[in-house]
């Protein structure tokens, strides 16, 4: 009788075979650290809200939805209203989402797509992601040394020339709307590029090939097959970039200008939500502070509405696909 070939694999130092109680355990732990790491971020989010709307309840019950339409900050005659800031945060934000985005997306491409060698790829991946380990506050010192110099005959030229129009209705005398959003985008271009060609990197190879063998070209491959392939993934890294900028606040302190006013001129100062906190906090009273509080909590409601659209839209889009 010939011997079984196969009773070496199931011998007892076998690898295959059911699992075996350690198995079970640190299954078991691993799901529960889990679900407890999950619970935490929950839990901690629901503090910072408490906390943040507790101290903010005697504004918000004086000053009600007021406070969300009014466009004064008087301290002095405790009159409290962050509709300038809430224009200046969007605005800002929307400008630098264009921009950022724009050209975060063509890195992404340009990284992903084989336009360059791999190894000369890794290098400039590298340096892309390098933008994000600089600090905000050394980004504000750029701006004012080197973007606002280099913005402002631009600046002066679109304002004589073309004056007429909102956007350009303002010179640009010093810090401004458009150094900010430009600094703002520069920021947040490492975290769309990055998440974009994660997204890139994910078309599986067959729908490459099945482009390419329909006789497309490379950019009507990139255009018509890999970005709408891709394009769950690209909005997500937008929506992610859009809410980063909605937060920032060190280097829009230092540009944006902080002036509480509303316009459409890319070179007029403005304020945001985030500067509005980071300057006036350190020297704030008491009834400021609830003004203050009531601000953070518009801001962080901002954001959540911001990342539940997103989702909702990425959510519709996939369905249709």
């Amino acid at each position: 009788m010939a011997p079984n070939p196969f009773a070496a694999a199931v011998d007892a130092g076998s690898i295959s075979g059911p699992p075996a109680a350690y198995d079970y355990l640190s299954d078991r732990v691993f799901r529960i650290l889990a679900y407890a790491g999950a619970g935490a971020v929950v839990v901690l989010v629901a503090y910072i809200v408490w906390e943040i709307g507790g101290q903010a309840a005697p504004a918000v019950a004086k000053y009600g939805i007021g406070f969300l339409t009014s466009t004064t900050w008087d301290v002095g005659n405790e009159k409290f209203g962050i509709l300038p800031q809430i224009w200046g945060t969007l605005y800002s934000s929307l400008l630098a989402l264009l921009i950022g985005g724009f050209f975060g997306l063509f890195v992404a491409i340009f990284l992903t797509q084989g336009f360059l060698p791999p190894k000369l790829a890794i290098v400039f991946r590298t340096i892309v992601e390098l933008l994000a380990a600089i600090p905000s506050v050394v980004y504000g010192l750029w701006g004012i040394y080197v973007v606002i110099p280099a913005l402002r005959p631009i600046a002066d030229w679109l304002h004589e020339t073309l004056g007429f129009i909102p956007f350009f209705s303002t010179s640009l005398s010093g810090p401004g709307l458009m150094p900010a959003a430009l600094v703002l985008a520069i920021m947040i271009l490492p975290t769309v590029a990055a998440i974009s060609q994660d997204a890139l990197h994910l078309v599986p190879f067959k729908v490459k090939e099945a482009a390419y063998g329909m006789g497309t070209t490379r950019w009507e491959a990139i255009l018509k097959v890999f970005l709408p392939t891709a394009s769950r993934g690209i909005f997500g890294s937008m929506v992610l970039g859009f809410g980063r900028a909605l937060g920032e606040t060190m280097a829009l302190a230092m540009l944006i200008g902080n002036a509480n006013q509303i316009t459409l001129s890319l070179f007029s100062p403005a304020n945001t939500l985030a500067s509005l906190l980071a300057s006036n906090f350190p020297e704030a009273g008491a009834v400021e502070i609830r003004a203050l509080m009531y601000a953070a909590i518009a801001l962080l409601a901002i954001t959540l509405i911001v990342n539940v659209v997103g989702l909702f839209v990425m959510t519709v889009a996939v369905k249709k696909q």
